[in-house]
This record gives structure tokens, sequence and C-alpha cells, in this order.
């Protein structure tokens, strides 16, 4: 690590979880302050600690967990590079230097579907972003997730939408082996559940879907 005072992560945290509360919308049903700082934090920090990051890479790590989603103050589609913007302006005066801010835009950008990191950092990332595939609640998140693309217009039929995501989970993969060991059990219930779901809108043809 270069000769230089570490940059103050307890202030770039706070400012990104302040501007994530204040200035979202409501109508991000999923990718609300909670998306960030219940999932997609703990999920890289657990997957960090089984990959064997060092702790400037955690640091960054964690920085670009918390400023991933910022972008959707701005943006809904290409809200990535959106939130590259705003964390290249405001890490600046949280001592991060340029090569850090680089290393964490890469980051940011690695979350970006279809997911394409080049490095451990990017792929913990990345990993982290889609934790919810394996997790427990999936189809309670699965739910905001149809609420909300459906408030930006994009509304599917039952049967569209269980489709969609099933082919989307069974194409997934986990870029780290950590994050496979700990979720690829779960994503099978996953596939489970959006297949009955799929399976039962197909039985029931007549009923009205939303």
């Amino acid at each position: 690590m270069e000769q230089q005072t570490l940059p103050n992560f307890e202030q770039a945290r706070t400012y990104a979880i302040q501007r994530l509360t204040r200035e979202l919308s409501p109508a991000l049903a999923y990718h609300s302050v909670a998306h960030t700082c219940d999932e997609v934090v703990p999920a890289a920090e657990r997957i960090a600690a089984l990959s064997g990051v060092t702790d400037e890479e955690a640091l960054l790590l964690r920085t670009a967990a918390y400023y991933h989603d910022l972008g959707f103050i701005t943006h809904y589609a290409g809200h990535e590079e959106a939130s590259v913007a705003i964390a290249s302006a405001a890490l600046p005066g949280f001592g991060y230097c340029p090569r850090q801010i680089e290393r964490i835009a890469g980051m940011i950008r690695a979350t970006k579907l279809p997911q394409s990191p080049t490095n451990l950092l990017e792929q913990i990332l990345a990993d982290a972003d889609l934790d919810v595939l394996g997790s427990d609640d999936f189809f309670e998140r699965n739910t905001l997730l149809r609420t909300e693309m459906a408030n930006f217009g994009g509304a599917m039929t039952d049967e569209g939408w269980f489709a969609n995501q099933l082919k989307f989970v069974q194409s997934h993969c986990y870029w780290t082996s950590a994050a496979a060991q700990l979720r690829n059990d779960g994503k099978q219930r996953s596939i489970a559940t959006l297949s009955d779901k799929l399976a039962h809108t197909k039985r029931t043809p007549w009923r009205a879907r939303t």
C-alpha cells in the first residue's frame, strides 16, 4: 500500500447512507437503502472474509458496496455510471486517492447486468449484489423487485414475470467459490419456488394477472 493516510471510511459511509435515505425515490421498492445496508454490504463482508482480501481491499470493497446504487438518485437505467460519477466526486473529500477511486469504480461497474467482473474485488461485489438469489427471503424480495419494475414501466403478467425470473436465476453463476458455497443450495430452492409459481400460472390461464 502506498504511504498515505487511510481514507476516512466512516465519513464516506455516512455520506452515502444519508443520500440514500434522503434522496432515493419511494418507487424503488427493491433498491432501497435497506438493499444496500442490510443485504449487499453484509454479503460483501461475508464473501471477503472467506476470500482472503487485504485490509485495504476490504475498505475499498465496503466503500464500493455503500456507493454502488447511489446513482438511482438520478437515473434508473444506467444507474451504475451515475453511481461512479457520485463516488468520483465525493470520495476525494474523504481522503481516497485516484487509484483507490478507480478500483471502487470498477467494482461498481461490475454490478451492471450482465455482470463482467475482471478481478476478485469486482467478483465479490457482483456476487454480493445478487446474494439475494440464494437467500431465504428470495421470494419476498423478488416480489418487491417486480413492484419496483412496474413502477418504472416494466409491468409483466404473472407468467411473464416468473418465466423471466426463472430463466435469469437458472442461468446465473456466482463468480467466487465463497459465494457459491454460501448460496448455491439456497439458489436451488429459489429455482424450485419460481418453477412452482410458473407452473401454477400455466394451470390457471383464466386468472387475472398483473
